[in-house]
């Protein structure tokens, strides 16, 4: 078992203007004291073709870390859009929450975020450029995709069982907003669901 495991992350805003900022809290525990913090960083994947897009939102460090239990509120902003190629703003992408100990990342939680008008008219007519002020993001928080890596925590031994790390498929498949709903079956960068030890909520703060 990993030295830290999260066990709760709960979205604070799911449907907001697109300008609005990220916000999660998080609970954890560790098993043992640690000697170093814990890095956890806020992705927003602004292409589905080009990992180059993205956009580090926030990042912080964490600590002293002491056996017991923890929470805090991670927040982040909103992204630029002006770094995101406007083909790109309207539609779903993915916003990731990583966490990584002494540069290792060891665990992965990805978020499916579609944005979209939420005026009819601009639905049925939207613009040739996006109007950013009338695009709401929604995030599903009832989806969050969990991968796991396997890490040594200041040389404590990994279980057998722990020999090989779950990798992450690294491309995203862009999908119609309209079918946001569906999206779990279609979806985009593929971040592999593996829910143990994980309690992760199912509706926004």
């Amino acid at each position: 078992m990993a030295a830290v495991n999260v066990t709760s992350v709960v979205p604070g805003n799911c449907e907001v203007e697109f300008t609005a900022p990220f916000s999660f809290t998080i609970e954890y525990e560790c098993l043992y004291p640690l000697e170093s913090d814990l890095e956890w960083k806020m992705t927003y994947v602004g292409s589905a073709d080009d990992d180059s897009q993205d956009q580090l939102l926030d990042s912080v460090l964490v600590g002293p870390v002491l056996q017991g239990n923890y929470k805090f509120v991670f927040e982040g902003n909103a992204p630029d859009h002006n770094k995101i190629n406007e083909e790109d703003i309207l539609g779903v992408t993915v916003v990731l929450l990583t966490c990584s100990y002494k540069g290792k990342e060891f665990i992965r939680i990805g978020y499916y975020v579609n944005n979209d008008y939420s005026d009819e008219e601009l639905k049925e007519n939207p613009p040739s450029k996006p109007n950013i002020p009338a695009i709401t993001r929604t995030l599903l928080a009832d989806h969050p995709r969990v991968t796991r890596f396997p890490i040594d925590f200041d040389n404590y031994a990994l279980p057998q069982s722990a020999a090989t790390a779950i990798e992450v498929i690294e491309d995203i498949v862009a999908q119609d907003h309209e079918n946001f709903m569906d999206v779990e079956d279609d979806y985009a960068r593929d971040i592999m669901d593996t829910n143990d030890h994980m309690m992760m909520k199912t509706e926004c703060a």
